[in-house]
């Protein structure tokens, strides 16, 4: 049975949010050309900084050769549980406005905001997401021929969730280990306190 986590939170947020998370049991399932495709729209519907849009993705379903490139940048501990992902999508942040020359302070907020929309979509067709930062950088901005403003941000693996048993250690106990976060005192200076 598919092992899947639900947030245990301290107030009612919505069940989109507690029920996100980033396993790393991919069954290998096929995603279909239409629900990446509804996935990555979902993504552009973000907000930006001045409605710049700065995000790029680049997709690559299992089985074709730009996936096993993509492949062949991640960092050894992330390959053994990418092996069944049906996809993976680059993520790319635009860092300039657009005449190519003004630094956009914003564009990665915007894409990682962006990838969020990306995530949610995708778990609520049942299609689950793992957001790495773990690759080689300049091997992807080669193999992709990226221009001087165009950044690789997150490589995304996409596939439908199965069983941690079938994950190899550590993962399989990283896959079954609860989602803790920390408390909103931690992370919180300070807030205004109305009253009820």
């Amino acid at each position: 049975m598919k092992h899947l986590k639900t947030a245990l939170t301290h107030y009612p947020v919505a069940d989109s949010i507690k029920n996100r998370w980033s396993p790393r049991s991919f069954s290998g399932e096929p995603i279909t050309n239409d629900n990446l495709n509804t996935i990555l729209e979902a993504a552009t519907w973000s907000f930006s900084a001045i409605n710049e849009q700065p995000w790029r993705y680049v997709a690559a379903q299992k089985g074709t050769p730009l996936f096993d490139q993509l492949f062949d940048t991640l960092a050894a501990g992330n390959k053994p549980w990418n092996k069944q992902a049906s996809a993976f999508v680059v993520s790319l942040a635009k860092t300039t406005f657009a005449d190519g020359i003004t630094p956009n302070g914003s564009a990665q907020h915007d894409v990682g905001a962006a990838n969020m929309l990306l995530t949610l979509q995708a778990n609520s067709m049942d299609i689950y997401t793992h957001l790495m930062g773990g690759f080689d950088r300049a091997k992807v901005a080669a193999l992709l021929q990226l221009e001087a403003d165009i950044v690789p941000v997150v490589i995304i693996a996409l596939g439908y969730a199965d069983e941690a048993e079938k994950l190899e250690e550590p993962f399989k106990t990283r896959e079954l280990t609860p989602r803790i976060r920390k408390p909103l005192s931690e992370i919180i200076r300070q807030t205004a306190h109305g009253k009820n």
